[in-house]
């Protein structure tokens, strides 16, 4: 019998910790602007994603992974809505519209519904992944990846790659196999370049590589974000009083570029502070993962780490000119409702795999 007993609340009271200060952020970068209020909004979806997180945890995990291929082909047909009935913004068709005016990206829950289906195709108790496993691992993810970065959206798309990474480390994917799909990668990487990519995603990728070259347009971005973290200096200059951030030059700086802000408000030490909070948060779903009843509820959790540690590892890089701009939004932190849900969700079935680890 489950309990909320073996609830994880340590995870929670890090996870709300990291969320408030996201909230605090985002009224610092809003104030005066015309994205003024966004931080209610953002404490509006938090408050339901704790409560879905909350709903999942009690939905046994094995009948979500039973009812896996179900999920995907919801998850296919979602994203095949996008690109019929989307909501184009900014270039993008990501969104679809419901009621109210909010806005719902199935990208972002994709990455829920990749980490079930793998879990539950290497839930199997074998020790090495065979040839057809790896292929059939990797066309489960290409599907939605390529519909993804149709819209386009490359950030998200890349999210998913890390899912299918841990899956294959975990279900034993074999050395030889491991270097073939390198040695394929590589072969394959120009005919992505010429022919998978727009050419502003392109253009970021050569800023990324030489931002002084475009330093007014392209580089604009990164130079602005550097300047921001950079004048932060130790001890940072307060809440509402970074020069970057309230000068306006900082771009996105309660989404995408969130960290930079917080960097340049709260300096060093809050950056070290805000980056060891995260480090308990993936400390603790690694030990619920060691301590998961099965070997697929193992899976589950490691995946989202893997998703969470990716968000992270790429938005702190881009940031500080270590990656490339890319749009992915530093979890629990950045404004936005598809992102903070999908972390609950998430959230709410590794709580589920915990409670249930004494479970015959």
């Amino acid at each position: 019998m489950i309990s909320y007993r073996d609830f994880d609340w340590v995870l929670l009271g890090f996870v709300l910790l990291i969320c408030t200060l996201g909230v605090v952020e985002i009224y610092s970068t809003t104030w005066g602007t015309k994205f003024a209020g966004s931080h209610i909004k953002q404490i509006y979806w938090i408050i339901a994603g704790v409560l879905l997180m909350f709903v999942v945890s009690l939905v046994n995990y094995q009948v979500l992974l039973e009812n896996a291929k179900w999920f995907y082909i919801i998850s296919i047909l979602s994203l095949l809505a996008v690109a019929l009935f989307g909501k184009k913004y900014l270039g993008a068709r990501r969104w679809i519209q419901l009621p109210g005016g909010q806005h719902f990206q199935p990208s972002e829950w994709v990455k829920f519904v990749l980490i079930i289906a793998l879990a539950e195709y290497f839930s199997e108790d074998t020790d090495r992944a065979s040839l057809s496993d790896v292929v059939k691992a990797g066309l489960i993810a290409a599907f939605p990846m390529m519909l993804v970065l149709k819209q386009p959206d490359l950030g998200t798309a890349l999210t998913y790659v890390p899912v299918v990474i841990v899956a294959l480390f975990l279900g034993g994917i074999q050395f030889k196999h491991a270097m073939v799909i390198l040695l394929v990668s590589g072969v394959l990487m120009p005919a992505v370049w010429h022919y998978g990519l727009k050419q502003y995603q392109k253009e970021r990728l050569l800023t990324f590589l030489h931002p002084e070259a475009d330093s007014q347009k392209g580089g604009y971005q990164l130079d602005q974000s550097k300047i921001a973290v950079g004048s932060g200096g130790i001890w940072g200059k307060g809440i509402r009083k970074g020069t970057q951030t309230q000068g306006s030059f900082l771009p996105e700086p309660h989404t995408d570029f969130i960290f930079a802000a917080w960097c340049e408000e709260h300096g060093f030490v809050g950056a070290v502070g805000l980056l060891l909070l995260y480090f308990m948060v993936l400390m603790r779903l690694i030990h619920n993962a060691q301590t998961a009843p099965d070997r697929a509820g193992g899976f589950v959790v490691m995946g989202v780490v893997a998703v969470l540690l990716f968000h992270i590892l790429v938005n702190a890089g881009m940031v500080v000119g270590y990656m490339p701009v890319t749009g992915i939004p530093l979890p629990l932190m950045s404004y936005g409702g598809s992102s903070l849900l999908f972390m609950f969700l998430a959230l709410g079935i590794v709580m589920n795999v915990r409670m249930r680890r004494f479970v015959n």
